[in-house]
């Protein structure tokens, strides 16, 4: 169950409540679409020729062919196999062998959309869509900082990536797999002493491991975590991430990355931007042999190298992870909590009862830089 996003399941009841990115807002120009799997639907993300988003259903109604290979005409879209045409709304506008009293009769899904940090979010849920507010971050929208999204899609459940967030140890090990970057040295494999706590907006977790090496991670329910970490060197400005994991489906996630990177200047600011737009396409499982089968990682340590360790941990833990046969610890604590969490909010909705009023923090998370005793930033 904690895998699970179709619409008929408790889990995607619960994750339909809240907003999700859906795509790199830069990979749909004015008058193009494209095909989305999101939380088990198909669907078709277009933008119209004002450049306005809209997240309609995956196919037609007529002959359920996917709509994305049609024309985007003003606002709507056309159908390519016989012209139906869908307005962002999901109402067929028109249906050119039939007439318009039969296209006045059609409708199918559409779902709102916004664009934020560079994403384009929608809500796929009944009813009015809530405030978009409780995944907002300063960082993102400060002109103080340099602010680039990349999307992925990984071959596993996004729950387990979820529980990757919410896991402080395996930084100890897992980044420094390979190569040991900057965030390697600073976190160092030093075991940290761990504490979470249920905040209004999701878990704080606090891992400790020196009184100069103590680092937090303000991760929001239901699936974005916000971390600060090391620039492409210990001698550059941290950079605030944030990493939202939405299902495509059980066995595939859309993985999404916020880098906010504080500016420095005319010339430093056109050079880093240059350098993060050569490397922002990077896929861990576009080099799944690369890592697996020749224990090849990226050197690029500010972009490529933390998802590559990453994937090649929570992706050995095959497509959907065995929590049946497991051996949780006293450093799982903060996956306990989650997975509490989640099953409480779900008993909750399978009950008829209101789930927690979850909300943005009064007051921003201080994120602590990590620094061994040897380093500078």
């Amino acid at each position: 169950m904690l895998v699970q996003c179709a619409p008929d399941t408790p889990m995607g009841k619960l994750l339909r409540r809240f907003w999700h990115p859906v795509s790199r807002a830069d990979k749909l120009k004015p008058g193009t679409s494209r095909p989305l799997r999101v939380m088990s639907e198909d669907l078709t993300l277009y933008r119209g020729q004002s450049g306005k988003p809209y997240l309609i259903a995956g196919r037609c109604a007529h002959r359920r062919t996917f709509l994305y290979t049609g024309w985007v005409q003003g606002e709507e879209l056309r159908c390519v196999y016989h012209g139906w045409k869908y307005d962002g709304t999901g109402q067929c506008t028109e249906a050119p062998a039939e007439g318009p009293e039969t296209a006045a009769k059609i409708r199918i899904a559409s779902y709102p959309v916004r664009e934020y940090a560079g994403m384009i979010f929608a809500y796929m849920g009944e009813g009015e869509a809530p405030d978009f507010d409780l995944q907002r971050k300063a960082e993102f929208e400060s002109p103080d900082h340099i602010v680039l999204a990349r999307e992925q899609i990984w071959p596993c459940s996004w729950f387990q990536q979820v529980e990757n967030s919410l896991d402080a140890v395996h930084v100890s090990f897992v980044h420094h797999a390979g190569i040991v970057g900057p965030l390697g040295e600073a976190i160092t494999q030093n075991i940290p002493k761990l504490e979470y706590f249920e905040t209004d907006s999701g878990i704080r977790q606090v891992a400790t491991r020196s009184a100069a090496n103590v680092r937090v991670s303000d991760w929001t329910f239901p699936n974005f975590n916000h971390i600060i970490t090391p620039g492409r060197t210990m001698h550059e400005p941290w950079v605030h991430r944030g990493v939202w994991n939405v299902p495509m489906d059980e066995t595939h996630t859309l993985k999404f990355g916020v880098f906010a990177i504080p500016r420095r200047g005319p010339e430093a600011d056109a050079e880093m931007l240059d350098y993060c737009n050569r490397h922002l396409d990077y896929d861990p499982s576009e080099h799944h042999e690369d890592l697996f089968e020749r224990r090849e990682f990226p050197s690029e340590p500010l972009i490529e190298m933390i998802p590559a360790q990453d994937y090649f941990a929570i992706v050995g833990q095959g497509a959907i992870a065995d929590r049946v046969n497991e051996r949780l610890g006293k450093s799982d604590a903060g996956i306990v909590l989650l997975r509490r969490i989640f099953w409480r909010e779900m008993d909750a909705i399978t009950s008829g009862r209101p789930t927690k009023a979850w909300k943005r923090l009064a007051h921003a998370v201080d994120l602590p830089k990590s620094l061994r005793a040897d380093a500078v930033g």
